[in-house]
């Protein structure tokens, strides 16, 4: 057990970006905002067989790469958990997770490691969810994250990692929601910025009455914003007044404009998705005689950029409302005669879906934080058993894009240890400046098939 008296050094970070020591007696600590290479007092909040967990309460040494936090509400709100330490050494401690995480996990270690893609450190939020409390004890309604570790609503009065007009809307929001009737039935507002429209999309538990809407109206006209509503699911969402200007984001080395629902996946950060995009066609290199598929399409952001290089490219994903809007969105850029959807259940697919899908010399994944274990498993079952049909072949080249390192190693290992494949280079995007997210891009190729 560790005592009150007792200094730890910190070892490293975890992915939570917790400071790793181990006390006197070898148990692991793992310790709120500290640093690697500090030495702390800390107090002990949590205990297990194996671990404990902790917050810093004094620190003896303090790393060269501590900073001061930008945001005042930095310890309180949990939407940043890295704003003290400097923002290229949390790109190399995300670079180090991921590389952890394919040999620890995977047994894989990449031949290369790319250069870690950096953006915007600050304001670089396009999306956001912002959670809404009316707090009748504080006679006040909060509009943001959540506190660290709890359920709680943090008392913010701006955010320096969403866009600079939407932190300027905190204060004026709780002020509308504090002033409508419906205020204890507004669980959330979430945030779509794009081409020069910012959507607010305001999820309400029961109708709401000619105040509420009036008052959204006359915000609307005063701060500039686009009002949605959104009853129940995400698919309900509509606009104010039944007419919405276009939210979209733009791709200007592809010549592409994808417009987007406010409440459908896009990432959340538009300068690097991009580079990523760039990097990823680069890497995959498509040419204008390929097949390529891409797992996990989505809108079609990466879809369309390869449908522009490559002779044909077929999208897949579970949702055929997705589907519908990436269809509509080839048609609008011209690339209907090369890019294709269709709607698959992509964590049921099995070596003879592969086959049916057809021979693509490439493939490009994008999935969720579940990863894409039934493809993957799908390959390595496929590469390894013999083929009814000789004439499919594995892709060349496989570009997998993660936004989780865990299930990404996973699949990593089925690549590498039983489907053929190398990989010949990994490196980590930095998505989320601030916050302990790991995005990263892997290639895989292929090799002679496993004897």
């Amino acid at each position: 057990m560790t005592s009150a008296d007792e200094w730890l050094r910190i070892e490293s970070l975890d992915l939570d970006a917790q400071g790793v020591a181990h006390n006197s007696e070898g148990k692991v600590v793992f310790v709120e905002d500290a640093l690697p290479g500090e030495e702390v007092r800390v107090a002990v909040k949590r205990r297990k067989n194996n671990w404990e967990q902790a917050t810093l309460v004094e620190l003896r040494r303090e790393s060269a790469l501590r900073v001061v936090p930008r945001c005042p509400h930095f310890g309180v709100c949990g939407g940043c958990k890295m704003q003290h330490l400097d923002v290229a050494a949390q790109v190399a401690t995300k670079q180090r997770a991921l590389e952890d995480a394919l040999w620890h996990l995977g047994k894989v270690r990449p031949e290369r490691v790319l250069r870690p893609m950096r953006g915007p450190d600050w304001n670089y939020r396009q999306r956001a969810r912002l959670s809404v409390r009316h707090v009748v004890k504080k006679g006040t309604v909060l509009v943001g994250f959540h506190e660290r570790k709890s359920s709680f609503v943090a008392e913010i009065a701006s955010c320096d990692v969403v866009p600079r007009n939407v932190s300027d809307l905190i204060l004026p929001l709780r002020a509308l929601i504090g002033a409508m009737p419906a205020r204890d039935r507004l669980p959330q507002i979430e945030l779509a910025a794009g081409d020069g429209v910012t959507a607010l999309v305001l999820r309400h538990l029961e109708p709401l009455g000619e105040v509420d809407l009036a008052l959204l109206r006359e915000f609307s006209r005063r701060h500039g914003v686009e009002w949605w509503l959104q009853p129940k699911g995400p698919e309900t969402a509509h606009p104010l007044d039944g007419a919405a200007s276009g939210l979209a984001y733009r791709l200007p080395e592809f010549g592409l404009r994808m417009p987007f629902r406010p409440t459908d996946f896009t990432q959340v950060n538009h300068e690097i998705n991009e580079a990523l995009v760039s990097r990823a066609l680069r890497l995959l290199a498509p040419t204008a005689d390929e097949f390529v598929i891409d797992w996990f399409c989505g809108l079609g952001n990466f879809t369309l950029p390869l449908a522009t290089r490559a002779g044909r490219v077929l999208g897949l994903e579970g949702s055929g409302a997705l589907i519908e809007r990436a269809g509509a969105a080839a048609t609008l850029n011209g690339l209907a005669a090369k890019a294709s959807f269709a709607v698959r259940n992509l964590f049921e697919v099995t070596a003879d879906d592969l086959v049916a899908f057809g021979n693509a010399a490439k493939w490009l994944i994008d999935p969720p934080r579940e990863g894409a274990f039934a493809i993957a498993k799908a390959l390595a079952d496929r590469c390894e058993a013999p083929a009814d049909d000789a004439s499919w072949r594995a892709p060349e080249r496989i570009v997998y894009v993660s936004c989780n390192p865990a299930t990404l190693a996973r699949d990593a290992g089925l690549f590498v240890h039983r489907a053929g494949y190398r990989c010949a280079a990994a490196g980590v995007v930095n998505m989320f400046p601030h916050t302990a997210h790991v995005e990263s891009i892997v290639v895989f190729e292929r090799q002679e098939a496993p004897q």
